[in-house]
């Protein structure tokens, strides 16, 4: 491959990483142990001898953040109409109480010269999604990083999520959802796009 190619390649599919510290999984195995420990319960049993393991595992798992090719291509088509991906499945995890919030995101664009592989919508949720975090940050990362990958002409997304933090501890309000929004470009400042991008989104939840 020539340096021109190679350059065009970096370009147009840059590769999109976390920088973050590998997981010490002995260590927490026993940060797992001593914290079901100091909470009463018999770890040593037949039924929790493993929970420590699979504990530390399982958060692992949930906090590892996957990098991905950020694949773009000439808009040649010229197309100027909104691009919706609906009902992107989002698991994360709230820094507050570390635990999880779960829903979909509705991620669109006015294109730009560029447009995004398709497949790059889910993976690019994803990226954000598995870290400690709030859903207000979540959706305004993924917004922002569309933004700054195509330099759309407008960008929105809308993130739909049940916080177990809110519904199997303290007020317990199972069922209750939180939406936000992160728009940008003609998506926020005209009416009439805005509205189209809304009421897609909207329209959407009425149907499920």
């Amino acid at each position: 491959m020539s340096h021109a190619a190679a350059d065009a390649l970096a370009r147009w599919r840059p590769r999109v990483s976390h920088d973050q510290e590998p997981a010490d999984l002995r260590a927490a195995e026993k940060a797992a142990a001593d914290l079901l420990t100091a909470l009463g319960l018999a770890i040593d049993s037949d039924e929790m001898a493993e929970t420590p393991r699979r504990m530390a595992h399982a958060y692992a798992e949930m906090l590892t953040v996957p990098a991905f090719d950020c694949t773009t291509f000439a808009n040649t088509e010229n197309y100027d109409e909104l691009v919706l991906v609906q009902d992107i499945p989002v698991r994360s995890l709230c820094e507050h109480h570390m635990l999880p919030f779960v829903g979909v995101a509705h991620v669109g664009y006015l294109p730009g010269d560029r447009i995004l592989g398709l497949s790059k919508f889910a993976r690019m949720v994803d990226f954000f999604a598995q870290r400690p975090q709030t859903q207000e940050r979540l959706t305004k990362q993924i917004a922002e990083h569309l933004e700054h990958q195509l330099s759309p002409v407008g960008v929105g997304v809308v993130v739909e999520a049940e916080h177990t933090c809110m519904s199997l501890r303290g007020v317990r309000a199972a069922g209750a959802r939180t939406v936000t929004s992160a728009l940008f470009g003609t998506l926020r400042e005209d009416a009439s796009a805005r509205a189209e991008f809304l009421s897609l989104t909207r329209g959407r939840k009425e149907a499920r």
